[in-house]
């Protein structure tokens, strides 16, 4: 029996035999997979921008004026740990070692097991998830003014508000809070743990 493939297309795309999936959306997350490992390294060199451009017979105490691109580090501490997640479940699975905690090896242990995945129920979930971080990367490499905004419902409960917020500004001398259009706030600081409700929010209400 022919199915479709289960991340629901807006094209029609008959799941391969035996799998969830269709042959282009295996063939598009083995090489998002492969592109991992490059993509963390590369957008390593994003971390701090101000500090490429500093004048190298500065005085120490100016270092102060430097800042943290806080949207990196989100990428990177997503990442890894999603990677870890979807390793742990295979590792479980499988009966098999959990690769060591690095995008390198979880990226290369995730693309060894990929027809296990493949198969799987959640495997929709697996790409979908592979395909918004190599966008993420993508992103907080080569920015495009003006896009990856995010929307989202208010983390805080019974409020009908929404968070409209960009990552990379985070990052940005002089950013102070992240509010929602009901008058909640969040300093600067608090972006990570705020990302992560978010993200957390996002899947629960997508189960």
């Amino acid at each position: 029996m022919v199915h479709p493939c289960s991340r629901n297309h807006s094209h029609e795309s008959c799941a391969v035999p035996g799998f969830v999936l269709c042959a282009s959306c295996i063939s598009q997350v083995e090489r998002q997979l492969r592109a991992l490992p490059v993509l963390h390294q590369e957008c390593l060199h994003h971390v701090s921008p101000t500090h490429r451009r500093t004048n190298p017979t500065r005085v120490s105490g100016s270092r102060n004026r430097d800042y943290l691109n806080i949207s990196v580090l989100d990428v990177r501490h997503n990442l890894l740990a999603t990677l870890e997640s979807w390793s742990e479940l295979v590792a479980e699975q499988l009966g098999v070692t959990a690769p060591a905690r690095s995008v390198p090896q979880l990226a290369r242990f995730l693309t060894r097991h990929l027809e296990w995945l493949a198969g799987q129920p959640p495997a929709a979930d697996f790409v979908d998830e592979v395909d918004s971080l190599v966008a993420e990367l993508r992103g907080t490499i080569d920015p495009d003014p003006g896009s990856r905004t995010l929307i989202r419902r208010c983390v805080v409960d019974d409020c009908g508000g929404t968070i409209s917020a960009s990552p990379k500004d985070a990052g940005k001398p002089g950013s102070r809070s992240i509010e929602c259009s009901a008058g909640h706030s969040w300093e600067m600081h608090e972006w990570l743990t705020l990302r992560r409700l978010m993200e957390r929010q996002r899947k629960g209400v997508t189960v």
